[in-house]
């Protein structure tokens, strides 16, 4: 049986608009409430496997539990007739990522849209879930600039009593206690943008800063791209450090958080000291002076006039 033609009174299918690992997502019609959303159904080709499916309701589930404007809400779940799980989220406009930077985007636009894929990781972070799979073709910049975290069906969550150990379980909405644990020695996420440790298959040992590495993957990626377009102008080192310590290999070694990710870029933003970066004296005075040209381009007019005057009267 075809998408197009799954039996269901309420939801009218359109085309399709995505295709992930686990499902397939297509423009719909809530006939009900008569809006537009989308649907994530499970693959046909996954149709034996039943931890495909509960993934796909898990993903719903952590979705639910997500509030945010950075994320996408979920407004409805279940199984169709014959068998295949589905669940019905708001339908989102735009570009990913990637498609929105190959058209030009200027530093401080992907220093503001760094600080918004943050803060959305703070908050799931906050609530113990960790996305483990950010990269540009996960992100959605909308047509008003919102910036939309995606497809968090790897999505890892850690144990109430166990967060500062960092000790991930999955969320199984389908089994009997709620939760069981991760495999360790599976590798989830996407080449390139996972951290060491996701490589290694340490499941039980990826925490937050698994996903601060994936955002300092992303940033020197938008960064480099954002230098290429200026025609090779280099990138400052207060950035390049800010990079290196997000995207350093030891996780003790990289940002604590999202967090104080964000807090060094809006450092950097506003001509402040970031805490990646040991400024040289010379650099010190630059910045400083970047950060108060006006008032010492002032001071100075000031003591040039003044300094005329006084030549003035004594010839």
């Amino acid at each position: 049986m075809s998408d197009a033609s799954i039996p269901t009174e309420r939801y009218v299918l359109g085309e399709m608009v995505g295709r992930g690992g686990m499902g397939v997502v297509y423009r719909a019609t809530d006939t009900a409430l008569e809006r537009e959303v989308a649907i994530k159904i499970l693959d046909e080709n996954n149709r034996p496997a039943v931890d495909i499916a509960d993934r796909l309701q898990r993903e719903a589930g952590i979705l639910a539990q997500l509030e945010h404007p950075g994320i996408v809400p979920v407004h409805d779940i279940g199984v169709f007739g014959h068998g295949r799980a589905f669940y019905v989220m708001r339908l989102v406009r735009g570009k990913r990522l990637d498609e929105h930077v190959s058209g030009g985007v200027t530093r401080g636009e992907v220093l503001r849209i760094m600080l918004r894929l943050c803060e959305t990781g703070a908050f799931a972070h906050a609530r113990g879930i960790i996305h483990r799979d950010l990269k540009p073709g996960n992100i959605m910049i909308g047509p008003f600039g919102e910036v939309l975290v995606l497809d968090w069906g790897v999505a890892k969550v850690l144990a109430s009593e166990d967060r500062k150990e960092s000790k991930a379980v999955d969320i199984h909405l389908s089994g009997p206690t709620g939760a069981s644990m991760t495999e360790d020695g599976a590798i989830v996420g996407t080449p390139g943008y996972m951290s060491p440790e996701q490589q290694s298959g340490g499941s039980a040992r990826v925490n937050e800063t698994a996903d601060v590495f994936a955002l300092g993957v992303m940033l020197a990626e938008l960064l480099e791209q954002e230098s290429a377009l200026r025609e090779g102008a280099a990138m400052p080192r207060a950035l390049q450090a800010i990079v290196a310590r997000a995207r350093a290999a030891q996780p003790t070694d990289r940002y604590r958080s999202v967090m104080e990710l964000a807090d060094d870029i809006r450092r950097w933003m506003d001509g402040q000291s970031v805490t990646a970066y040991r400024e040289r004296s010379y650099e010190r005075v630059f910045r400083l002076y970047k950060q108060h040209q006006t008032a010492v381009l002032l001071v100075a007019t000031y003591l040039v006039v003044r300094t005329v005057i006084l030549l003035w009267r004594d010839i």
